[in-house]
Parts: C-alpha cells; sequence; structure tokens
C-alpha cells in the first residue's frame, strides 16, 4: 500500500494571488478560507473560518494570476507542507502551506 501526502480543500480566496519570479520560474501566493462548524455545549452552532496558505508554481501560477480574485470559490488539490525559517531576527518559524497541483474555479 502506497500512503501519498494528498490535499483537497473548498473554500473562498482571501486575497488576489501574489506573485514572484525566480529567474524563469513564477510562484503565486494566497489564502483560502474554509468553513468549520460545530455544535457548543450551550446547543447553538458556531461557525468558524480556518485560513490555509496556498503556493502555486510554473504555469499554473501564471493562470492563477489571471483566473483568481478575493473571494472567488475554488477547490484545490495538492499536498501538504511544512517548513522552517528564521526572520530577520535570527527566530526560528514554522510555516505550513498547501502546494497546489490543481485548481478549479467554482463560481463565475
Amino acid at each position: 500500500m502506497q500512503l501519498n501526502n494528498k490535499v483537497q480543500l473548498i473554500g473562498h480566496l482571501g486575497m488576489k494571488p501574489k506573485i514572484h519570479s525566480f529567474g524563469e520560474s513564477k510562484m503565486a501566493r494566497m489564502s483560502l478560507a474554509t468553513d468549520a462548524s460545530y455544535r457548543a455545549a450551550d446547543g447553538k452552532y458556531v461557525q468558524n473560518a480556518h485560513w490555509h496558505t496556498l503556493v502555486v508554481w510554473g504555469k499554473a501560477a501564471l493562470a492563477a494570476e489571471s483566473r483568481l480574485d478575493k473571494g472567488k470559490k475554488v477547490a484545490v488539490t495538492g499536498k501538504l507542507i511544512n517548513r522552517s525559517y528564521e526572520d530577520k531576527e535570527g527566530i526560528k518559524k514554522y510555516s505550513t502551506e498547501i502546494h497546489v497541483s490543481e485548481f478549479l474555479v467554482l463560481e463565475k
């Protein structure tokens, strides 16, 4: 049995994709909000948004730049990436991102 790192999410974009260039390679970064709801102890429903950082590379980054905008409902498929880096003050920071392999706009 082969185990895969696969993430599928449906949500609304929190920002227009920001494009970064690395030589000839392009990368788009954006945020996605997904909804989560649960019933609290008092019986009332509570709704929360969970925010995810999306990263798209290559030709897909250019497609994201032209087709995606803040508020659009999209479905994404990708893999979960955890990384660490040091900020300007030398403090180690951690980041979790979804590296998107496919996306689909779910509304006009």
